[in-house]
């Protein structure tokens, strides 16, 4: 999963990565203090891969893993080039979803590019900057299909739903809140690869004074959570600086650092739920003496294309996925203590994994 951290210069959002990834990229007060994106790979969080190489004292644990993606500050004009605007559209196409900053704490010493402390306003910025993007890149395939659409079905086809998609940006709203006749016509609009197609977790960046409520009183959190509720989106509250100062902590520091604050998880363990929820995934684990491994998938999906995620040869030869709940497994106390209680099933081609699953694949090639 590859997410791209955007915003307008000075919200945080160099902060957050830096704290997500602690890859240490340079951030300051100014405008595009982020020249290039920087890049981190961050592990997911999963209580569930340590129990289990306990269990059978695995060599190896390996966790599932997040690219985030910082990208250049955006200000008005960049759909034209303004700023570093054409870097960071080109940047953005290429991520599977978008976590937008918002800044939603007072603060005199740190400057905002527009003045004044206004989240919808904010928001509203990059939006169009995406709507404009998007309308440039249809224009150009209108014209492009417009020439052969008059004796081409398919190409005509192809026609109106591209006017369509062009209507409904015109109007000022996000591709993803488009209504499609059906799955097709939904596929066919994502092969455009619209920036405003792409799904959206709001992060509404507060101060430390308003984490620990969940900034309940915080009007500006309350105004970035209306306006994601009417897009679909994902909102998380955080404290890009309080993020900053656990990150270097270990996991005992860390917890204990949350729990003064009356936190129960970090940041990165928010975006990371809220990701999961948005893009529809979960992850099932495989587990053994040499290796306990977690493995991230869309929800839905079948054990032979599960399989695949690991070899394709498990996919193309597969025979039965011997399946038990990781919990199941951990109260027996062993495998054959699970299989013995009827715990341990024998799955075909048909079964869809479910979040927890522990499998041993069986296949042939």
């Amino acid at each position: 999963m590859k997410l791209g951290i955007v915003g307008l210069p000075n919200v945080g959002k160099s902060t957050l990565f830096n704290s997500l990834t602690k890859a240490g990229a340079e951030s300051a007060n100014y405008p595009f203090c982020t020249i290039d994106p920087n890049v981190g790979i961050v592990p997911v969080p999963d209580e569930r891969l340590k129990l289990l190489g306990d269990f059978y004292q695995s060599k190896k644990v390996t966790p599932a893993v997040i690219e985030f993606v910082d990208i250049a500050g955006l200000v008005k004009g960049a759909s034209k080039g303004e700023g570093l605007g054409n870097q960071f559209l080109a940047n953005i196409r290429e991520v599977d979803a978008i976590v937008h900053v918002v800044r939603c704490f007072e603060d005199a010493n740190v400057v905002h590019v527009d003045g004044t402390i206004n989240p919808l306003r904010d928001i509203e910025t990059i939006e169009l900057e995406l709507i404009f993007s998007d309308l440039e890149i249809l224009e150009r395939r209108i014209a492009k299909t417009s020439r052969s659409a008059r004796n081409d079905k398919g190409a005509a086809k192809e026609l109106a739903l591209l006017e369509k998609l062009k209507a409904h940006l015109e109007s000022g709203q996000s591709v993803k809140t488009m209504e499609f006749e059906d799955e097709e016509e939904e596929q066919a609009a994502a092969s455009y690869n619209l920036l405003t197609q792409k799904p959206v977790i709001f992060a509404a960046n507060v101060s430390e004074d308003d984490l620990a409520d969940d900034a309940a009183s915080n009007s500006f959190v309350s105004e970035v959570k209306e306006y994601a509720a009417r897009q679909n989106s994902e909102v998380f509250v955080i404290c890009a600086q309080i993020e900053q100062e656990i990150a270097e902590l270990d996991d005992d520091e860390k917890k204990m650092f949350l729990e003064d604050l009356g936190l129960e998880e970090s940041g990165l363990e928010k975006l990371i739920k809220a990701s999961y929820r948005l893009l529809g995934l979960l992850s099932y684990l495989t587990a053994g003496e040499d290796e306990t491994r977690a493995w991230t998938i869309k929800q839905g999906t079948k054990a032979p294309a599960a399989a695949g995620k690991i070899h394709t040869d498990f996919e193309r030869g597969f025979i039965k996925a011997e399946v038990v709940n990781y919990q199941d497994l951990l109260d027996c106390g062993s495998y054959a203590g699970a299989r013995d209680k009827g715990l341990v099933r024998m799955e075909g081609k048909d079964y869809v994994v479910k979040d927890g699953d522990v499998i041993l694949f069986r296949f042939n090639v």
